[in-house]
């Protein structure tokens, strides 16, 4: 039983005489709390061909009751949400039917949120303010293995990809100190005499290799030398 304050929605009728071998309705699932957002989300979904709203929910814990009955292809989910937020309802949902296709739909493009959703498994997140034609591109591209984003939500996404890439770069990048000591590593040099050469302890020297071996993901001298040089090698 589908509790009282969701709302079922039946297809627009499209006036046209039936098809016989008609295509199978896309069956979309609306999470929206606001009335009015969602009254207008409904009529846009219905217009699509081949598109229709099967339901709307104004919590996530009635998603969570009420979608998993519906087994609906897609589900729109709004991320904010009173008590349950559309990020844990995605959580609970993606559990409840995996193979259901879960875009995010919000006003904000907040990069932290962006990838909340996609941690908790959304296929797509789009801004509200999309347009509809490309609503329905991207709804159609979800359900053909896309992962829709608009072009704001993208661009953070690769922002971020390019943040995280610098920073392992220069996490990983040798000082001098320590190229000099794979230097006379790779010349046959023991942990005591780089250190008589340098004028280092050879705890020191012991130390810098540690932090050698973790910046280029070996375990012995042996593999560090030959990553080292690998590295210096011209292409």
């Amino acid at each position: 039983m589908i509790p009282p304050n969701v709302k079922t929605v039946k297809p627009a009728k499209s006036g046209r005489a039936a098809d016989p071998v008609a295509r199978r309705q896309i069956k979309v699932a609306l999470v929206e709390d606001q009335p009015k957002v969602r009254e207008s989300w409904i009529k846009l979904i219905n217009s699509f061909p081949d598109f229709t709203c099967t339901c709307a929910c104004t919590t996530g814990e009635e998603a969570v009751r009420t979608i998993p009955i519906e087994m609906p292809d897609v589900v729109l989910m709004d991320i904010f949400l009173p008590r349950m937020s559309g990020i844990e309802c995605t959580v609970r949902l993606k559990a409840l039917l995996p193979q259901t296709q879960i875009v995010i739909l919000t006003a904000m493009d907040d990069q932290e949120l962006v990838f909340l959703a996609l941690e908790a498994g959304a296929d797509g997140y789009l801004l509200k303010r999309t347009k509809p034609s490309d609503l329905r591109t991207a709804l159609l591209d979800v359900l053909g293995g896309g992962a829709p984003m608009t072009s704001q939500i993208a661009r953070r996404v690769i922002e971020s990809f390019r943040q995280k890439a610098k920073i392992r770069d220069e996490s990983s990048r040798l000082s001098m100190r320590e190229e000099q000591i794979l230097v006379l590593l790779s010349q046959g040099y023991s942990n005591k005499m780089i250190a008589d050469k340098l004028a280092l302890s050879v705890d020191t020297v012991c130390s810098h290799l540690k932090h050698v071996f973790t910046k280029l993901h070996v375990s012995s001298r042996t593999e560090a030398v030959v990553r080292y040089m690998a590295s210096k090698t011209p292409q």
